[in-house]
């Protein structure tokens, strides 16, 4: 026990004194703080300057009403009638003096229309602010020529209701699946980025003690599996000082900016109301999958003899855990389909897609347990296999064929 310990802490010690951890985990934790400031940032480099725009309304009949709508439904923008030509006005548009130009005409119908004029028109808030107010004044002189009573029009426009209501009494209500989601989602991505970063950092890892011949001496010294299972915990310990570091600084941004975070993404992804035992569920497929994976780029690690094939080997694992990804990413919106309910019976897609049905359906009990009792079976099956790939593995070198690498790995351990 002691000689996994030795390997678990030379593990973590090393990559946690890695350029490349400090620099992600650095970058990352600039990027929580530029998230949880990203309103206070783009004040500071907002204009505050209110954009005057030049109205000819050669109409004569729109301008006041039009001017009153879109000064209320926006406080940077400001209308001003123009009385000279329509030339003078373009030019004093080219020299800023004014931000645009409007030119309000009616047509056939005596409806309002407009014509816009910028010397650069891919300020499309601006325009689709102008074009929105100009649109609803049209509707409402043309329900006025219709002699359309407007509390008719608005009884006609108003939203009707609609209430989705669940028949059985244990299922989710459209509120809690509305929080249940955001929580499901943020757990799918962190689950995908650990196996994909911290899978490779392990296959990686053993490829670099093979290519300096480290690998001999420590397989010597101790027993593949206990040197196999030392690297993914140190690994794994990695990734929740890194995880660690990411959530706490959230966690003292969200309270130190209470009211304006409070409210706004964090409502919006349910993270606020979800239950306590969605969380568990999200602690135990997440070390689960990490476990699952984890074993298995250790197996595959072995085989490689450089660092550079590492990534090569690892392309299967990546293509199967994307594939676990976006069908998880399908299910958000159809969680009860039959190709949700059949992989999350697969051990390699059920870390991420039980713990979509868990958190968005309510399934038996069994369901769960049986889907967690597979899972921890291809864990142990991976860990036993892997141990004697890893034996016979570590003592392979040359380049690498996959297959049968693998084949030649459990030749070799059996003669040990």
């Amino acid at each position: 026990m002691n000689k996994f310990w030795i390997i678990l802490s030379h593990t973590y010690m090393n990559r946690v004194k890695s350029k490349s951890f400090l620099i992600s985990t650095v970058l990352t934790l600039l990027f929580i703080f530029g998230m949880a400031n990203i309103q206070s940032i783009l004040n500071a480099f907002s204009d505050d300057s209110v954009d005057t725009i030049a109205v000819i309304d050669e109409s004569a009949m729109y301008f006041d009403t039009y001017k009153q709508m879109v000064e209320a439904s926006s406080e940077d923008l400001e209308l001003e009638a123009y009385e000279e030509s329509e030339e003078e006005a373009k030019e004093a548009v080219r020299e800023d003096i004014y931000t645009a130009l409007i030119v309000l005409t009616e047509n056939d119908r005596n409806l309002p229309q407009a014509a816009f004029y910028a010397n650069d028109v891919s300020g499309a808030e601006e325009q689709m602010i102008l074009e929105q107010q100009l649109q609803q004044m049209k509707v409402s002189l043309a329900t006025q020529q219709a002699e359309i009573d407007q509390s008719t029009l608005a009884q006609i426009n108003e939203p009707i209701s609609f209430e989705a209501v669940a028949l059985n009494e244990a299922a989710k209500t459209t509120e809690e699946l509305n929080q249940t989601r955001g929580i499901v989602y943020i757990m799918l991505f962190v689950l995908y980025m650990a196996i994909i970063l911290y899978g490779q950092m392990i296959s990686t890892d053993v490829a670099t003690e093979k290519s300096s011949r480290v690998m001999e001496i420590l397989v010597s010294s101790a027993p593949p599996v206990t040197h196999m299972l030392a690297k993914i915990a140190g690994i794994a310990l990695l990734g929740l000082t890194q995880v660690g570091l990411f959530v706490g600084a959230g966690y003292f941004m969200v309270a130190s900016k209470q009211e304006e975070m409070t409210g706004g993404i964090f409502s919006y992804l349910g993270v606020q109301g979800g239950s306590a035992s969605i969380y568990i569920y999200a602690v135990v497929f997440f070390v689960l999958g990490y476990l699952l994976y984890a074993t298995l780029a250790a197996m595959l690690g072995a085989l490689v003899a450089r660092v550079e094939d590492a990534n090569q080997i690892m392309m299967p694992v990546i293509l199967l855990i994307a594939v676990a990804f976006i069908i998880a990413m399908y299910g958000l919106n159809m969680p009860d389909t039959s190709l949700i309910r059949i992989t999350s019976f697969i051990p390699f897609f059920a870390p991420m897609i039980m713990f979509l049905r868990v958190g968005m359906l309510d399934i038996p009990i069994w369901e769960v347990a049986l889907s967690i009792g597979l899972l921890i079976g291809t864990i142990g099956i991976l860990a036993i296999v892997g141990a004697r790939v890893y034996k016979g593995g570590v003592l392979l070198y040359g380049t690498s064929n996959s297959l049968k690498d693998l084949k030649k790995a459990l030749a070799l351990s059996k003669k040990e």
